[in-house]
């Protein structure tokens, strides 16, 4: 999850795990690492990773999941399509907690409570996986990261040993909801995420499920239960803070896309209020408007058929994206309209109209930036029927 993990996972990949049949001792800790989000889009979630520290060995390793390479072949089609392939990267845990101590981003720890041959599963585990033939896998940023591993690596371990326990996060929020508390609202990447995936966002997460996110990973692990000789006890035995800052937030740019948004609104609700009154039309505002609004609904379309992200189909913004408007944008720059375009607005202000009914019902939650838009495509698609002869 972190950029500058590149270089790193470059230089560490050449570095061997320990031999697997090493057997920790006693004095060995397994424990889960979570890390505060940072005030970039691609630390807006924070991490979460697994250490393995043995004193006596003296073993002291980190088992990132969050690992990427931008020189990997075929990288940003692989990305674009949904393809995109992330690692394990075992090394020194000192260089991850100096990373995170330079960025004055919160760390901490909290050690499992296993037994002797748990932790040496766990290691076990953890070193095969780290292999250079098992270090790769298939991301996805909802349903297999950096988070949901350790998760999924805890069950795998433990099985019906381990209960996981949600009776501290609030619940039945979607996915797209708990995104939502992550990235504001305001900001290029929320609207971009929100405009680019389908309602399959929309849907109530589960408990588990909610651990796609590294702080529900913390909040969770540590209600958590172990069964242990039918007798319940803590999942988590102890906790540090390994690193103390105070969580950053983020930065609302200036040129925000709520303000971008309405001022191009208020100008065109102007310049449509203009035309009705002078009886014209401004064709490079139809032009912007319909042209802009195909663009994005090309890219919709690409995402929801031609990809393989899992969260991509089913997406409603293609109510307000429509793709023919880009055929519609150079067809609506000619002096005479043929008398069908009428009623291509007509239809897309049916369109306009059941956006509001499926945002209000929860089918789809739709970017808040974008409301100026839909004001303004309605203002103009009703214009547009009722002044083309």
């Amino acid at each position: 999850m972190k950029k500058k993990y590149i270089v790193l996972f470059l230089l560490l990949s050449f570095i061997k795990p320990v031999n697997s049949q090493v057997h920790l001792s006693v004095y060995s800790e397994v424990s889960i690492i979570t890390a505060a989000p940072g005030a970039e889009l691609f630390e807006a979630f924070g991490h979460a990773a697994i250490r393995i520290n043995d004193p006596l060995l003296q073993i002291d390793v980190i088992y990132n999941y969050g690992m990427f390479d931008f020189n990997a072949p075929n990288f940003y089609t692989n990305f674009t399509k949904g393809k995109l392939l992330y690692s394990l990267g075992r090394y020194d845990f000192q260089y991850f907690l100096q990373s995170y101590k330079k960025d004055k981003r919160w760390v901490k720890q909290q050690v499992l409570n296993l037994t002797q041959q748990e932790k040496q599963t766990f290691f076990m585990y953890l070193e095969n996986n780290a292999l250079l033939e098992n270090a790769t896998y298939l991301y996805d940023p909802y349903f297999n990261n950096c988070a949901t591993k350790l998760k999924d690596i805890t069950i795998s371990i433990l099985g019906d040993k381990v209960v996981f326990i949600d009776e501290n996060i609030e619940k039945n929020l979607s996915f797209r909801q708990l995104m939502n508390r992550e990235i504001h609202w305001n900001t290029w990447g929320n609207f971009g995420i929100n405009l680019a995936l389908g309602n399959k966002l929309d849907q109530t997460a589960s408990s588990e499920e909610y651990m796609y996110l590294p702080k529900y990973v913390y909040a969770i692990f540590k209600s958590s239960k172990l069964f242990i000789r039918n007798q319940p006890e803590n999942l988590i035995i102890r906790e540090d803070i390994l690193l103390n800052f105070e969580e950053q937030k983020q930065e609302i740019s200036l040129f925000n896309p709520f303000l971008i948004f309405s001022i191009f609104s208020f100008v065109g609700i102007f310049i449509t209020y203009q035309d009705h009154k002078k009886k014209k039309r401004s064709k490079w505002l139809d032009f912007a408007i319909l042209c802009t609004s195909g663009i994005v609904g090309v890219l919709i379309i690409f995402l929801w058929f031609f990809t393989d992200h899992s969260t991509a189909p089913n997406n409603f913004n293609f109510l307000w994206a429509f793709a023919p408007n880009l055929i519609i944008a150079f067809l609506m720059l000619r002096k005479k309209q043929q008398k069908w375009m009428k009623y291509y607005f007509v239809f897309s202000l049916v369109l306009l109209i059941n956006i509001p009914v499926l945002w209000f019902v929860e089918v789809q939650l739709f970017p808040i930036a974008v409301i100026p838009l839909l004001i303004l495509q309605f203002c103009r698609y009703l214009f547009l029927s009722k002044s083309l002869k």
